[in-house]
Order: C-alpha cells, then structure tokens, then sequence
C-alpha cells in the first residue's frame, strides 16, 4: 500500500526589524527553490520603499518575492485580507512544488495567516476617524481608558500606544455589543491547514540589533527618506499607512515640528522601541527555532539551511 504524500513544508523567518530577514530568506530560497512571501504590513504598499527597507530589485532577481508593491497606500489593508492574499500565494507555490518562505516582522498578519483570526464586525471608517480625533485632542492614553471599560482583559493584551489595535478593539466592542474576548472565545478561529510548518526566529545580540537599527535609519534619511515621504504626501495626503514608522518622523520634519536630527533620533527610537514589542509578541509563537545572531551571519544560516533541510527530509521519511 502506498504511503499517503507528506504536507509540503512551510518556513516562516520571523524576528525584530533589522534582525537580517531578507538576508536569511534568501539564502533558504537560493538554497531550496523558495518562493519568499512578504510579511511586512508596510511593505505591502507602492512607494514606501526606502522607510521599509524593501528587498532591492537585485536581491528580488535572485527568488520569486509575492506581496510587495501590491497595495495603494491610500487604501488600508487588514490582517484579515493579508491572510486571505497570503494563503492564495501559498496555494500557488505548493502547485509549482516550491518550497514558500514566509518573512516578515508584522506579528499581527503572521498570526492570521498561520491561526487565522475570528470573523469580527465590519470596519467603520466613521468610527474610527471619530476615535482617532478624540484621542489626539484627549491625550495618548484616552483610548486605552474607553477599552478598559469595554473590555479590561482585551486593554491587559493591547499595548497603551498602539493606536490601530486599540481602535479596532473599540470597534469591535461598540459593533457587536459584546466584549471582544468573549467573541474570541464563541468564534473560531480559521488556521492554516495543508502544511508542516517550520518557525526560524533571529535573536541577536540587543545591543548589535539596536546599533544596526541606528545605522539603517540613518542611511535612510540619507538615501533619501525625506523626499519619498514628500512625493508621497503630495500624491496621497497624509494617509495612515504614513504614520509607521521612519515616515512619521519624517513628516514632522516636513511640517516643521521637528529638526532633522531630532527627526532621526526619533525614527531611531522608534525602530529600537518597536523591535522590542516585536521581540515579546515572537516570544509567544509556538515551536521556535530561535537562532542566536543575524540573519547574514554564516553560521546562523547554516544552522537555518540545515533545520530546513532536516525538516524537508523528515516529511518524506513519515
């Protein structure tokens, strides 16, 4: 009787900004005939290129790259419709019999692409511009507040300052007249079904990361971050996807409310406050590999070539 065929392999690199992701993916795909899926929410978007450290046309000559320059950033594109998008990309490459690198830093799009989300109410756009109006006139912890009224275990999850999660959970609260834990808990979630999945997460030294991430915000202001963010403002206004990181900063230097140095030093922090959220969200991914260095560095890539291929082997062997 023949053995049934095993579920091909996914691999998802994750980690924090500037950890050496493209680097690590490409030596994987160069390696296994991967296909890599971007899983930077920013990145999705047409002409933010230098703030998001996008592949370079080079390194994307090298693999197949899906979900970049996919989006208008006029228009937002939710977890829900990242995932959606995602799966079909993956669908494809099982077709083609490639191997589908996942990577990216956006904890939220990776959680809804492998475990999917809960079907929650539609957006409100009046909403949530009523929100955002409010908690600029009412101060940075006002939105944080009104969700520990609706739902104080949500507030305990979501970080007082990340403005969009604190909004759609708000919303989420206000639309079904239920707290948005209970609905987590009534409604199922939707995981990804049909692959082995091998998680490769970059640790590097907190430190080195956080002088990496000082550099690359500075060769962006000087490769030319603050005239793409005007071509973008004057093509598109202020829309939200200008308000992530590097872009904000630098459309405060636009407007005059800061310096350019003291524009950088923000971006700066910033980046280096962000990777360590995304360093706590990771922490709580299951299954692991957690590789202790960057993702150029030779060994850690021999180590990451080496779990992919055993865990290649290992799904024709079973």
């Amino acid at each position: 009787m023949a053995s049934a065929q095993p579920e091909p392999l996914l691999v998802v690199v994750l980690g924090p900004t500037a950890s050496g992701k493209t680097a690590l993916s490409l030596a994987l795909a160069g390696r296994f005939q991967g296909e890599i899926i971007n899983c930077d929410s920013v990145a999705m978007y047409r002409g933010l290129d230098i703030g998001t450290a996008k592949p370079t046309s080079s390194e994307r000559a090298r693999s197949p790259h899906h979900l970049l320059d996919c989006a208008d950033p006029a228009n937002p594109i939710t977890a829900g419709e990242y995932a959606r998008q995602a799966r079909q990309v993956l669908e494809e490459i099982k077709e083609r019999g490639r191997l589908p690198i996942v990577v990216g830093g956006t904890g939220l799009y990776l959680r809804a692409l492998l475990e999917g989300l809960f079907p929650g109410p539609q957006r409100s756009e009046e909403l949530r511009e009523r929100l955002r109006e409010r908690a600029a006139s009412r101060g940075e912890n006002y939105l944080h507040r009104i969700l520990r009224r609706l739902d104080r275990a949500a507030a305990e999850k979501i970080h007082a300052n990340d403005t969009p999660k604190l909004i759609r959970a708000i919303e989420v609260c206000l639309a079904s007249r239920q707290k948005m834990t209970d609905l987590w808990q009534q409604r199922g979630r939707d995981p990804l079904r049909g692959f082995r999945i091998l998680r490769l997460g970059l640790d590097p030294d907190r430190q080195a990361l956080y002088d990496r991430i000082n550099r690359r915000a500075q060769q962006m202001f000087e490769s030319g971050l603050v005239e793409e963010t005007q071509r973008l403002l004057e093509k598109h206004g202020c829309v939200g996807s200008l308000s992530s990181l590097g872009y904000k900063q630098t459309v405060q230097f636009l407007r005059g409310e800061l310096t350019r140095e003291q524009a950088l030093q923000a971006a700066q922090q910033a980046h280096r406050n962000y990777a360590k959220r995304q360093m706590t969200w990771f922490r709580r991914e299951p299954e692991v590999h957690w590789l202790r260095g960057f993702g150029d560095e030779a060994q850690v890539q021999r180590d990451a070539l080496t779990l992919a291929e055993t865990s290649l082997t290992a799904g024709f062997r079973g």
